[in-house]
């Protein structure tokens, strides 16, 4: 709803009762959600400056670094339905970058960082792709026909 910055205090809050408290079946999607929020502040920065130097490209590397570290917990867990959300997310970054790699960078693109981005993006199709294939039920649900969806964009 536009209020990114607080949006992500109120998931530092969450993370530190998680920590706290315990209730770590939640730890996971708390690292998406803070993942996707960190995205928000990226549009937000860009529709503040159209000039692509100016943007903080670590935020998308921290964006990355939360999808990542919620593969990790949810695979840990054997939570698949948050790591398919979050491989989910992990897939639509790396898409972005290798679609529009000059965005994603401070200096000008070039074919290896092209390259580089497809690679990534490659890994993480495979990611989507072994997650899906474990599910053998649910496919109505939204997360599974957003996870088909991709794949299918993505073999085109």
């Amino acid at each position: 709803m536009g209020q990114v910055e607080e949006g992500l205090t109120v998931l530092a809050k969450a993370q530190a009762i998680v920590s706290k408290n315990g209730g770590y079946e939640l730890e996971a999607e708390l690292y998406r959600l803070k993942g996707e929020l960190t995205l928000q502040q990226v549009v937000n920065q860009k529709s503040k400056s159209p000039d692509p130097r100016s943007l903080t490209p670590d935020l998308q590397g921290e964006a990355e670094a939360c999808f990542l570290k919620a593969i990790e917990i949810a695979q840990r867990q054997q939570a698949k339905s948050l790591e398919l959300r979050a491989v989910v997310s992990l897939v639509r970054l790396r898409q972005h970058h290798a679609q529009n790699p000059e965005s994603c960078n401070t200096d000008h693109a070039s074919r290896t960082t092209q390259h580089e981005a497809r690679t990534r993006l490659n890994e993480a199709h495979d990611m989507l792709s072994e997650i899906y294939n474990w599910f053998t039920e649910g496919f109505d649900t939204k997360d599974l026909q957003e996870a088909q969806a991709l794949l299918a964009e993505l073999s085109h």
